[in-house]
C-alpha cells in the first residue's frame, strides 16, 4: 500500500471512530439503532469523507438516498463529524417535539427522501439517477438501503430499471447484516445470494466487508470504473462492530435501550480507539 493510500485509509478509520463515539452519544439518551448506526461507521466514514463531491458550498455536490429510515443515525453520526450538526442538537434524537426524527422526512438537512416506508429508496434513487442522466449531468446517485428491504419486491422492480436504464451513474450500498425487525432475514425470508441476484438484472455487483475501509474504497473505485452498468455494493456488516465490549453484552437486536454502564463501556472503547488511532496519525 502507498504512503498515500495508507493516510487515507488511516484518516477514514480515525472518522468511523469518531462516527460510532458520535452514535452512542445520540443513542444513550433515550435508545435507538445503535448497533447499526455503529456497524456502518465505516461505510459512512468512506462515502461522507472520501467519496461524495463537495459543492461550490461545501455541502455534497453528489446525492445519497437513504431508504431505511432507521439507518439514519448513520448519516447524523456521520454528519456531526462533518459539523452539519452540532451534538447537541443530535442529542435530541427521537425526543418529543424534536425535528432529528428516527426516519427523516425529505427536505431535513442531508436527506433526500422521507425514509421509513423500507423499499422505496431504491426506486427513488434510480428515478434521480434517470433524471440526472436525462439533465447530461455528472453527479453520483448513492442509495443505502438493507437486506430486510430486499424482500419487498418494489426493489426488485428499480433493479429492473436501473439495469435496463444502464444507470452506470448508480450506486445500490446493501446492508446485509442478516437482520430484520422481527429477527434473522436468513430465516424469515432467505435473500441470498444477493450479488448474483442483482447481477441477472444488469448490475455489476460485489460483496464486501462493510467494515474494512480499504474493500469499501476498492468498491467504490469500480464502481465509478464501471460502464453502462449500475453497481450494487453488497456490505457484509455485524451490529456494534468496532465496539468489542457492546458486540459481546448486548442482545442481537434490532433497537436497543440498555443501562448507562452499557453505553459507558463503549464510550470508553471507542474514546481509547480514537486516542490510538490520532497517536498514529501523529507518528
Amino acid at each position: 500500500m502507498s504512503k498515500n493510500r495508507e493516510n487515507r485509509v488511516q484518516f477514514l478509520e480515525l472518522i468511523a471512530a469518531k462516527i460510532r463515539r458520535n452514535v452512542l452519544d445520540i443513542c444513550m439518551q433515550r435508545g435507538g439503532y445503535a448497533g447499526q448506526g455503529v456497524a456502518l461507521a465505516e461505510i459512512a466514514a468512506c462515502l461522507y469523507f472520501d467519496e461524495l463531491r463537495p459543492d461550490e458550498n461545501q455541502w455534497f455536490y453528489d446525492r445519497f438516498v437513504m431508504s431505511n429510515g432507521h439507518d439514519a443515525i448513520m448519516s447524523y453520526g456521520a454528519l456531526a463529524v462533518h459539523g452539519s450538526y452540532s451534538i447537541e442538537e443530535l442529542r435530541t434524537y427521537n425526543a418529543d417535539g424534536t425535528k432529528i426524527d428516527q426516519s427523516p422526512i425529505e427536505g431535513q438537512l442531508g436527506f433526500e427522501i422521507t425514509a421509513g416506508s423500507l423499499g422505496q429508496g431504491p426506486s427513488q434513487a434510480a428515478g434521480i439517477a434517470y433524471g440526472e442522466r436525462l439533465k447530461a449531468s455528472d453527479k453520483r446517485i448513492y442509495c443505502l438501503f438493507s437486506d430486510g428491504e430486499i424482500q419487498e419486491g418494489n426493489v426488485w422492480e428499480a433493479a429492473m430499471f436501473a439495469g435496463h436504464q444502464k444507470l452506470s451513474n448508480l450506486v445500490y450500498i446493501i446492508d446485509n447484516n442478516n437482520l430484520g425487525a422481527t429477527g434473522s432475514t436468513q430465516e424469515i425470508l432467505g435473500v441470498e445470494p444477493v450479488p448474483e441476484k442483482f447481477e441477472a438484472f444488469g448490475f455489476a455487483a460485489r460483496r464486501i466487508n462493510g467494515n474494512s475501509v480499504e474493500e469499501v474504497l476498492e468498491a467504490f473505485e469500480e464502481a465509478k470504473q464501471t460502464s453502462n452498468k449500475p453497481y450494487a455494493m453488497v456490505c457484509d456488516t455485524r451490529l456494534f462492530e468496532g465496539i468489542s465490549c457492546l458486540q459481546s453484552a448486548l442482545p442481537t437486536a434490532h433497537y436497543v435501550a440498555v443501562d448507562d454502564a452499557d453505553w459507558q463501556a463503549g464510550l470508553d472503547e471507542i474514546n481509547q480507539r480514537i486516542s490510538d488511532l490520532t497517536a498514529q496519525a501523529c507518528n
